[in-house]
């Protein structure tokens, strides 16, 4: 285990103090290799969720996962289909997403809510402040929301069109629309979960790869550090180094980690060196 600096500590024991937490749940954690749901893993970090609830913290979740249910049960590539394709994907996959979840925390007898958003929920006034309000109302009411982006009636997730410029784009994969939504409902901690244990300095793959415990600079070359994922996510670690990079920007602290890990969430919440932590900006 590495020796963390002292911006990498006080950015960890940040992390320990959370008590309002964004958990991002990438399609590659939550399915399988052939397609199929990871049912299994899946009940694992409901669980996880339901021990850092218990420890007095609030939880929203992002997750991805509803175009490549529905392409598996339409018997589709999603990555090769057409846009309307992809929407209808969407269409079929969401309510079987939301299924598994609404299944795994009745056991807890948590009560989840479905959450939907696109790019004008952020940008008009008036639906920002009415979204504000309605999460704020649902954690106060022991709800747990689970948000995704409403890729039905949303194109941009799934075409970026290269005519709409990036100053237009509030955000264009779930890693930065949990970033977005962290930010704006004032959560603590940030944590992206994907398939891998954190950053590293190349591939995973790569025998000279070093994984990058911690960050307090986003700099050219660690940008240059990302690789993409499998092909199954849409987002892949640039995209989780952007939204890391709005989270500090923000103040806030963010950590990737391997959400395929058992009990990552706790290990996480509890402060260990486990995963990338990438520090606030001004706390060096």
């Amino acid at each position: 285990m590495e020796t963390l600096s002292e911006s990498g500590t006080r950015a960890r024991q940040r992390v320990a103090s959370a008590q309002r937490i964004v958990i991002k749940l990438g399609t590659n954690v939550i399915m399988r290799d052939d397609g199929a749901a990871a049912v299994g893993l899946l009940y694992g970090l409901v669980e996880s969720v339901v021990n850092i609830r218990r420890d007095g913290k609030e939880v929203l979740l992002v997750s991805s996962g509803a175009i490549a249910i529905g392409a598996r049960h339409l018997g589709l590539r999603a990555s090769a289909a057409q846009l309307a394709v992809k929407q209808a994907c969407a269409a079929v996959g969401q309510s079987r997403l939301m299924a598994l979840y609404e299944e795994a925390f009745g056991h807890f007898d948590i009560t989840t809510a479905q959450v939907l958003l696109t790019e004008d929920d952020f940008l008009d006034p008036v639906r920002y402040s009415n979204l504000r309000a309605t999460l704020d109302t649902l954690l106060k009411l022991g709800v747990l929301p689970i948000v995704n982006e409403n890729d039905t009636v949303s194109t941009l997730e799934l075409d970026r069109p290269s005519q709409a410029s990036s100053a237009h784009r509030v955000f264009g994969d779930n890693d930065k629309l949990s970033a977005l939504v962290m930010t704006k409902v004032e959560a603590d901690l940030l944590i992206l979960l994907s398939d891998v244990n954190g950053l590293y300095t190349g591939h995973p793959s790569e025998a000279d790869a070093e994984f990058v415990a911690e960050v307090d600079d986003f700099t050219p070359e660690l940008v240059s550090f990302a690789k993409e994922g499998n092909g199954r996510g849409r987002g892949g670690m640039t995209t989780k180094i952007e939204a890391a990079r709005i989270v500090s920007e923000h103040g806030r602290v963010a950590v990737i980690a391997n959400g395929r890990t058992p009990g990552i969430l706790e290990s996480v919440c509890a402060g260990e060196n486990v995963g990338t932590v990438f520090a606030p900006q001004g706390t060096r």
